[in-house]
């Protein structure tokens, strides 16, 4: 597969042009890679109103994700959420109002994108005992209940999957639902680009999902930033996806970036997929040698590995110290779990230095999970509302009764414990601490 991008930076380096233009290092610097780092040049295409190299390059994406329209992002699966959302909106059926039914473990970019946009949400909350805030498993029945509930069929219903410890939902299933009823489905993900190239496809494009949105970082060989926007060849005319995420980028989008999610398409096309499926089988293998002896895993994410640690009677972070000790460093952890990511790029090395980490690691009684609830405040004021009132800052101990100003947790999760404009509760102050939120933002005014 050509590298559009990748073959227009390599030209004009070689051309040795004088760079009266930015970025300001002028192709020069201490990192060894500015001279990759460009801006629109003539020949280099522009973003957000591609018709050259960009575009090829997305095409080429398109191809191997198997969507009607893949479009680049450089700022995360973020900007991505926030156009994912304006589409879903400004393209709902006229009259109907502007509703998204969403799984409650959203991350806050969501919460961001129903400020800017200003939509009503209808949350989704899990139907059994809760273990963790990342979590929020949803059944056919329960969105198909919730659906037939409401005056009319949403905008979109919003689901996260896979989810922060690797719990993937039943896309098809919620998907026929969604279009029985008349709307589509936005799926957040960030954490699953590379399940298209799973035998068979795990993606959720390819299970009926009508908008999706991938952090091609998280899971493929590509720069910080690099993300996907995806629409499904079999989604209701969608339009203005370049526009929407011209409107929550920004108007100087990383070169580098651009030129890793270039590169990542000939990986893609070539050996990569291989690579992927080989990687997903050393985890699944070491997954059952951690089972015999002892430990406990949850979620069925094919690259990454989810610790059930209080089954195994560790605190989550504790763990993480034993691992760091052994020069492992997770990608999470709390009390209850840790999590690890796995890539093609992880060599059996690496799994070995993982796999004898948790040999030597001594295996405890079990203990119970926090199973907190969560937290269903009162909904007093709108999330834009909310967070475009005065806010300021208490301790997670004074909040008790104070309306929610801005999401009060850390990344990772980034989660959120309590929603603007909601009235926080004995569950919230609950879950803060066992968070580790130490602040939150309220409003200055008191309702």
């Amino acid at each position: 597969m050509k590298t559009p991008i990748v073959d227009f930076v390599r030209n004009y380096q070689a051309e040795g042009t004088a760079r009266f233009h930015m970025p300001g290092h002028k192709g020069m610097g201490p990192l060894g890679c500015e001279a990759w780092d460009i801006t629109e040049v003539a020949g280099a295409d522009s973003l957000y109103e591609a018709s050259g190299i960009i575009a090829e390059s997305e095409r080429n994406a398109a191809s191997l994700f198997g969507s009607r329209q893949t479009l680049f992002s450089t700022e995360g699966s973020s900007q991505c959420i926030r156009a994912m959302l304006y589409l879903a909106l400004v393209n709902r059926p006229a009259g109907t109002p502007p509703v998204v039914v969403a799984a409650r473990n959203a991350h806050k970019a969501f919460l961001y994108a129903a400020a800017l946009l200003d939509f009503t949400i209808v949350w989704l909350w899990p139907e059994t005992e809760n273990h963790s805030l990342c979590t929020c498993p949803v059944s056919p029945e329960t969105l198909e209940q919730t659906l037939n509930a409401l005056d009319a069929p949403p905008a979109a219903v919003y689901i996260t999957s896979p989810d922060y410890l690797g719990n993937m939902a039943d896309i098809s299933a919620l998907a026929e639902v969604c279009h029985r009823v008349g709307t589509v489905l936005a799926v957040d993900n960030a954490h699953g680009a590379y399940l298209r190239f799973l035998q068979p496809s795990r993606h959720p494009l390819d299970l009926g999902a009508d908008l999706c949105c991938d952090s091609a970082h998280k899971t493929l060989p590509v720069l910080t930033g690099g993300a996907y926007l995806h629409i499904s060849r079999d989604a209701p005319k969608i339009g203005g996806a370049k526009a929407a995420l011209a409107l929550f980028g920004s108007t100087s989008p990383s070169y580098l970036t651009l030129t890793s999610l270039d590169l990542c398409n000939a990986a893609l096309a070539g050996d990569e997929p291989e690579r992927i499926r080989t990687a997903a089988g050393r985890l699944g293998a070491l997954k059952q040698d951690l089972l015999s002896w002892g430990w406990a895993t949850v979620g069925d994410e094919p690259l990454k590995l989810t610790l059930d640690t209080a089954a195994s009677g560790w605190n989550g972070l504790e763990l993480a110290k034993h691992l760091r000790i052994r020069e492992v460093e997770p990608e999470y952890a709390d009390g209850d779990f840790c999590v690890l990511m796995v890539a093609p790029e992880n060599t059996p090395e690496d799994l070995q230095r993982l796999a004898d980490s948790l040999a030597c690691a001594i295996q405890k009684a079990p203990r119970s999970h926090s199973a907190l609830p969560l937290a269903k405040g009162e909904q007093v004021l709108s999330v834009r509302e909310a967070l475009f009132t005065p806010h300021e800052t208490v301790s997670a101990a004074e909040s008790l009764g104070r309306i929610c100003g801005a999401p009060a947790v850390a990344c990772p999760p980034a989660i959120p414990i309590a929603v603007s404009g909601e009235r926080i509760g004995p569950e919230a102050v609950a879950l803060f601490r066992e968070y580790g939120a130490e602040t939150v933002v309220v409003l200055k005014e008191r309702f």
